[in-house]
C-alpha cells in the first residue's frame, strides 16, 4: 500500500482515503462538467435581438396597391420581396407595380420604420410589412405578412 506523506509526517486517514478513492476518471469528469458549464454561460452572453439580423429580408404576401394618374393596380394576392444591400432596403412588387428602392430604416424596438425623403410610411418586422408611401412617383400601399 502506498503511503502519502507531507513535511509533518503521514497524512490523516480520512484525507488518505479521499485521495485513494479520487481517481483520474473523476478528475476528468469534473473538469469536463466545468468546461460545459463555462461554454453554456459564454454562449448565453451572445444572445442577439432579431432586429439586429436581416430577418426582415424575404417575401411578404397580402394586399398591395399602386396609384399614379390613370394607373391603378390593386391585388389582394400580392407579394413584396424585401432585399437589403449595405444599409438600404429595396421592395420589389409583383403585379407590374414599380419597385421602391434605397430605403433606410430607423429601429423602433423589434420594428423598423422608414426614414428619408419620399419614403416615409413603411414599417416592417419579422412577420408584418405595412407600406403607405406617397411621393412624386406614385402612391404605394401594402398590408402583408409572412
Amino acid at each position: 500500500m502506498l503511503h502519502l506523506t507531507n513535511r509533518i509526517g503521514y497524512l490523516p486517514a480520512p484525507f488518505h482515503k479521499f485521495l485513494k478513492n479520487h481517481t483520474m476518471k473523476k478528475t476528468v469528469q469534473i473538469f469536463s462538467m466545468l468546461l460545459i458549464a463555462l461554454t453554456v454561460m459564454a454562449s448565453c452572453k451572445k444572445d442577439t435581438d432579431p432586429a439586429d439580423k436581416d430577418f426582415f429580408v424575404g417575401t411578404y404576401r397580402g394586399t398591395v396597391s399602386y396609384n399614379k394618374g390613370d394607373t391603378q393596380i390593386t391585388s389582394t394576392d400580392g407579394k413584396v420581396t424585401v432585399t437589403k444591400v449595405s444599409d438600404t432596403y429595396s421592395f420589389f412588387f409583383g403585379n407590374n407595380i414599380p419597385d421602391i428602392t434605397g430605403v433606410k430604416f430607423q429601429e423602433s424596438g423589434n420594428t423598423y420604420v422608414s426614414v428619408g425623403t419620399g419614403v416615409i410610411g413603411i414599417t416592417i418586422d419579422a412577420s408584418t410589412l405595412k407600406i403607405g408611401v406617397s411621393n412624386t412617383n406614385g402612391t404605394w400601399t401594402a398590408n402583408c405578412t409572412r
